[in-house]
């Protein structure tokens, strides 16, 4: 019995495979329980910035063969590029299979465009100053591990999970103004361009929101992450909405294995391999 739910479009953002605080296994299941007719990858799905040989854990490897085998099931993928995985870009236009890499991607979803992108080219630190963007990649990255492992103590004593890097995000005004400006300007591009609709990730942070550009309407939507709020945006029927893993997942699978993972050509497993290969020299 196939207990999948059927989606019409799945989009998920800042995975940071090859990262410790990379929640794979929770993506995998959630994953494992949809059927999506497509599936966009909005960027930062593997942290080319961090990447290490030493630390790549099965869990992570299951993702990436689960991702090309749905491609290799007749389910178009699009590969979007982020910022730590702004290496695929060189392979900006290539196809293999349903699976294609892009840099941005625009969608008539409802009669309307949708304008889908990673977001990063309107982070005003990335595009100026990327060694400081990369040195605080490396300290949230710790900070996370660190979480994790607080986190794990607190569960043993039935306590309630906390978040270090939510609480200093709040705590420091520059954040939600950086927050806020980066949504701003997102709208800004988009209204500029006549499109109603655009869907970024790069911030970390779940939204849909309407925001009024002079006359104009536009619908921010931004799909989270897979490191701290385990979310992704679901479109089915003309409407859009957050999916958070904690609060909606149900599991009904009894299956152990992707189904996925078996359907992964030899030759793109290669592919895929070499080109990691590629980006580590």
């Amino acid at each position: 019995m196939d207990n999948k739910r059927v989606v019409e479009l799945v989009v998920i953002s800042d995975v940071h495979l090859g990262t410790s605080g990379c929640q794979a296994g929770e993506l995998l299941k959630y994953l494992k329980s949809i059927r999506p007719k497509t599936l966009i990858l909005n960027g930062d799905i593997i942290d080319i910035w961090q990447f290490k040989k030493r630390y790549f854990p099965k869990s992570h490897l299951k993702v990436i063969k689960h991702l090309i085998g749905l491609a290799s099931d007749r389910c178009p993928v699009y590969y979007i590029t982020g910022n730590h995985d702004e290496m695929f870009r060189r392979f900006s236009g290539m196809k293999i299979g349903k699976l294609r890499i892009l840099n941005d991607l625009k969608l008539e979803l409802g009669g309307k465009t949708v304008w889908f992108f990673h977001g990063d080219v309107f982070d005003v630190v990335m595009q100026y100053s990327k060694w400081l963007s990369k040195l605080g990649a490396i300290g949230y990255d710790t900070l996370i591990w660190l979480n994790t492992q607080v986190n794990s103590l607190r569960r043993f004593f039935d306590l309630e999970p906390v978040s270090f890097s939510k609480k200093v995000k709040e705590s420091v005004k520059g954040a939600v103004k950086f927050i806020n400006a980066f949504e701003d300007t997102v709208a800004t591009v988009a209204a500029h361009k006549e499109i109603e609709t655009v869907v970024c990730g790069h911030i970390h942070k779940p939204e849909i929101r309407a925001i009024s550009i002079g006359n104009q309407n536009v619908t921010y939507l931004n799909s989270g992450d897979w490191i701290e709020n385990l979310t992704s945006l679901e479109y089915n029927e003309g409407q859009w909405r957050i999916f958070n893993f904690r609060k909606d997942f149900v599991d009904l699978s009894d299956d152990t294995e992707s189904e996925h993972e078996n359907m992964v050509d030899v030759k793109v497993k290669d592919l895929f391999n070499n080109m990691l290969v590629d980006f580590r020299n």
